[in-house]
C-alpha cells in the first residue's frame, strides 16, 4: 500500500504522506482521519492532510470532492467509535502517567464539552487533540445518541468540506501553487500550535501547583522549627 518511503518518517509532512500512499491515497486519507477521530491517537496531520490533498489533488489522481467525501465519512465513523469507547469504558481508559491517554487531556476535553455542550462536537473538530477526545467525553457523559449523531454529522462534514474548500481556494493562488512546500510547513505549524500552547499551559500549571505545595510545607514546618 505504501511506497518505499516510510510513513512514520514523514508523518508531519502531509505531502509526503499523501504521495507515499500511491494509488491508495483515498484509503490512506480515510485511515488517518479515522484513527485521529476515534482511535485516541491525536498526533496525526488531519488538518494539513485535507488541505494539502485538495491543493495537489490533480497530481494525486483524485478530485477535491472525493477528498471532502472520504474525509467526512472517516470523521463520522471515527467519532462514532470514540463515542462508543466513552460510553463503554469512560475514564477507565485513562491514567495520570500515561503517554497518550492521560487524564489531563480527557479533563480538558470534558471541560470543553461542559462549556459548549453538543456544539463542542462541531467547534472541537477544528482544534487538534480536542477533536480526538470530544466524542469520548460525549460518550462518557452519556449524551443522547440522536443528539450526538446530529452534531457529529454537522461537525465532521463542515470540517472535512471546509478544509477541502480552503485547499481548493489556496491552490488557485499562483504564489501558493509555486510555494507548496512553504504552505505545508505553515499548515503543520498552525495545526501543532494549539498542542504546544496546551503543553506549556499544563507545564506552567504543574509548576505553580508544585510551588504552592512546597510553600505550604514550609509554612507548616515553621511552627515546629520555632518550638
Amino acid at each position: 500500500m505504501l511506497s518505499s518511503v516510510p510513513l512514520a518518517v514523514h508523518l508531519l509532512d502531509a505531502g509526503s504522506v499523501l504521495h507515499a500512499f500511491g494509488p491508495y491515497v483515498l484509503v490512506g486519507i480515510a485511515v488517518l482521519v479515522f484513527i485521529e477521530s476515534g482511535v485516541l491517537f491525536p498526533f496525526l496531520p488531519g488538518d494539513s492532510l485535507l488541505v494539502t490533498a485538495a491543493i495537489i489533488s490533480s497530481t494525486l489522481g483524485i478530485t477535491p470532492w472525493q477528498v471532502a467525501l472520504v474525509g467526512s465519512l472517516a470523521a463520522i465513523a471515527g467519532d462514532q467509535v470514540g463515542y462508543w469507547l466513552g460510553g463503554r469504558f469512560g475514564r477507565r481508559l485513562f491514567r495520570d502517567d500515561a503517554r497518550l491517554l492521560t487524564t489531563a487531556r480527557l479533563g480538558e476535553a470534558e471541560a470543553f464539552f461542559s462549556r459548549w455542550g453538543g456544539l463542542s462536537l462541531v467547534l472541537g473538530r477544528f482544534v487538534p487533540i480536542v477533536r480526538t477526545y470530544i466524542p469520548l467525553a460525549a460518550g462518557t457523559a452519556q449524551m443522547r445518541y440522536r443528539r450526538f449523531l446530529l452534531y457529529n454529522l454537522t461537525g465532521a462534514v463542515s470540517w472535512a468540506a471546509g478544509l477541502t474548500a480552503v485547499g481548493v481556494l489556496l491552490g488557485g493562488i499562483p504564489f501558493v501553487a509555486h510555494n507548496i512546500d512553504v504552505l505545508m510547513i505553515v499548515i503543520v505549524v498552525v495545526s501543532v500550535l494549539p498542542i504546544v500552547i496546551g503543553a506549556l499551559r499544563r507545564r506552567s500549571h504543574h509548576r505553580a501547583a508544585a510551588q504552592d505545595e512546597h510553600t505550604a510545607q514550609d509554612l507548616s514546618a515553621t511552627p515546629e522549627r520555632r518550638a
